[in-house]
Formats: structure tokens, sequence, C-alpha cells
């Protein structure tokens, strides 16, 4: 048995990290689905461990302390990115897009607890391959993972949570297009033509390029001081209401106070930099989900992979028939109600990235869609994990499922 130290378990996560962005500029398909990059070096770092263990009397453990700190960091830093004045730049549309969301949060609930009352799964595992990964990605994932874990004991839950998350962003990326190009032919929806290059997500949330600050030491520090304000209040609120009938996360309490220090801050002249709570919050989830993959035990994983797949068949389907018959016709069935449709398959089976990805594949096609570059990113930068979570915790909480 090798036991890595903290400081060798962190460093190879690293090292995890640039094998991943490595293969995935190299290999045309896993750049094109935009799988995260801890996501492929910890799988290649997951699989050489249980060769290893298979072939070998070899065993390495790799010390995962600082993981959920590193997942409480990531959270923090998404408040304290979210700017909640962008709300009025999506203006109706944006407000057509929540309305459009909230219930498909509960329909792919109820579809995972369906399918897994089907199969004679735990309950839980319907909710992992629901929203939880599917519309809340790697991150939520993992933080939901951790608990079920703990609480339940659910074997190999961080494992099932990573395959879910990787499926949904290939599904996501592979039906959105289609969807947005039947309904443009289905409905002939009149298209703007040219060929506008489609805004990169981050000029909507911060602007061009000019105008942002520029990043030094003190902006970091500043970023790493908030962070950690983030996390002690957070504990604190957690403690305080604990109680609840409720049960909250604990990462929701330091996305809370990221968000009111990042709105209240400037009334105070308290600026931080954005870019730079973007970077440590990335490198805060790169490391934790790099520390998730590389521990996953893939032997116990696979016995079930195979229902797995078959919910998230069934979750690809119901998302793309919300999509096509009622995400476009409440956006207003024209030009940018079916690119943000497109948008929605993504969004709703993989990530933010996955959905800015099929609008850039229709815009540079059909013409530029600029509402809907303002109202997707916007609501996945922020505002869906916390409908995300709401949904989740009132779910959870149900007797039949269980909290924690």
């Amino acid at each position: 048995m090798v036991s890595l130290s903290a400081v060798d378990s962190l460093l190879v996560a690293t090292l995890v990290l640039l094998v991943g962005r490595l293969l995935s500029t190299r290999i045309g398909f896993l750049g094109r689905y935009s799988i995260p990059d801890p996501v492929i070096g910890g799988l290649l770092f997951a699989i050489g461990v249980f060769v290893l263990s298979t072939y070998t009397d070899i065993e390495i453990g790799v010390d995962t302390s600082m993981s959920s700190t590193f997942l409480l960091i990531f959270f923090s830093c998404i408040g304290l990115t979210a700017d909640l004045r962008l709300l009025r730049r999506g203006g109706p549309r944006l407000v057509l897009f929540l309305l459009a969301l909230a219930p498909f949060i509960v329909l792919q609930n109820l579809v995972g607890l369906g399918m897994a009352w089907v199969l004679d799964l735990h309950p839980l595992m319907g909710v992992l391959a629901g929203s939880i990964t599917m519309l809340g990605g790697h991150g939520t994932g993992a933080a939901y993972a951790v608990g079920f874990s703990d609480v339940y004991n659910i074997q190999d839950i961080m494992a099932l949570a990573m395959m879910s998350a990787t499926i949904g962003l290939i599904l996501g990326g592979v039906v959105g297009g289609p969807v947005g190009e039947w309904l443009l032919r289905r409905y002939q929806v009149p298209v703007p033509g040219g060929t506008a290059e489609a805004r990169e997500e981050v000029e909507v949330l911060n602007g061009p390029e000019g105008k942002k600050p520029g990043l030094d030491a003190f902006s970091f520090i500043a970023a790493l001081a908030a962070v950690f304000v983030c996390l002690g209040v957070g504990e604190l609120l957690a403690e305080t209401f604990a109680d609840l009938p409720v049960n909250i996360p604990g990462f929701l309490w330091c996305l809370i106070t990221g968000i009111l220090i990042r709105n209240l801050g400037p009334f105070v002249k308290l600026e931080l930099n954005d870019r730079a709570s973007d970077i440590v919050g990335s490198v805060a989830l790169s490391l934790f989900l790099a520390f998730s993959m590389m521990t996953i035990d893939l032997a116990s994983a696979s016995r079930l992979a195979g229902p797995l797949l078959l919910i998230l068949a069934v979750q690809a389907c119901v998302c793309i028939v919300y999509a096509a018959f009622f995400v476009f016709r409440i956006m207003r069935k024209d030009y940018e109600a079916a690119v943000i449709s497109a948008a929605f398959c993504g969004f709703g089976l993989g990530a933010t990235a996955t959905a800015v990805a099929n609008m850039q594949a229709l815009s540079r096609r059909h013409g530029h869609a600029p509402e809907a570059f303002i109202v997707v990113p916007i609501t996945g930068a922020f505002l869906v994990d916390i409908m995300n979570v709401v949904v989740l915790s009132l779910l959870i909480s149900l007797p039949f499922i269980g909290g924690f």
C-alpha cells in the first residue's frame, strides 16, 4: 500500500489536470464536447490504479483531506462573481427562460425518481441522475455525492455522479444543434443571416476584454480574503440553521455569502476583481474534481453503469421534447427562441459551456442571437444553482427519499 501525503496528493492532482488539458487539446472528440480536464486526467489515473491493484499487489492511497475545502471555495467564488445587476440586461426573455427552467428542474427529478423505482434502485440514485448532475454538472454532482456517501453510505456514488455528469455533457452537445436546426426548418423561422461570430460567454458576463480590470497579486489576495470570509460565515450559518426542517447543504451558505459580498460591497467601496475570483474558483473546482476522479472505484462503479445509462437516455429524450415543444413556444417561437432551445439541451443535460457551444454553432451558420447570448450565460452563472438547490433541498427532505 502506497499512501500519498497531502502534498504528494496535491502534486498528483495538478499533474492529472495537466495531462487532462493536454489530451483535451490533442483529441478532437474530448475538446468538441467540452469534457472537463480533471475528468479526463482523473479517469486515466483511476484506470491506472485499477490495473495496478488488479494485476499487482500495489495499491495507491490518496489523501483527500483538502477536497471538501476546494468545493466550498468553488461555490463561494460563484457567489463572488454573481452580479445581480446583470439581471436587467436579460429583460423579459430572461424571465421567460426562468419560468421554463423551474418546472423542468422538478420534471427532471421526477423522471429520475420514476426510473429508479422501475429499476429497483435507491431513490437517491434517481435524484443523482436528475438535476443534481444533469443540470448541476460535475460541481453540484460531487457536492451531493459527498453527502450521500457520508450519511447513507452509498457505495461508489462519487464515481456514478462523475459518470452521469460526463455523459450528460456529451449528450447535451450532441442533441442541441439538431434540435435547433429542426425547429428552424419545422416552423420556417426567419434567420438574421450572415456569419457573425458568437460572443464568448466571458464577454457577455464581463464586457469587452479591453474594459476588464487588470490582474495583479493584490487582486488575488483580495479574492482569497473574500473566499475565506465566505467559508467562515458559511460554516457559521450552516451550524446556526442545522435544525431547519428543510436540509440545506453547506455549500449553499457559502454561495449566498458570496452573493451578498459581491452585490453589497460596492456600497461600502469594496470592489473585487471578478476575473480573479473566477480563476480562484476554477482552480478549486478543478482540484476537487481531480481528487474525486482519482479516488473512484471503477470495479464497483461498473456494476451500476447499465441502469445509470438507461436513466440518462430517458432524461435526454425528455429534455429534447421539453426544449422543442415547450421552451421554444414560451420563448416566443422566433430565431432567438430556437437558439435558446438548442442551448437548453446543453444546459439541461450538461453545463453552461455546452449550452454556449450549441448557440455558437447555430449563430455561425444562421446569424447572431444577441438576447440568447445574454440570457443563457447569466442564468448559468448563478441563478440555476440557486433554483436547483432549492428544489433539491425540498425534494430530498421528503420522507420516502431522505435528507442529509
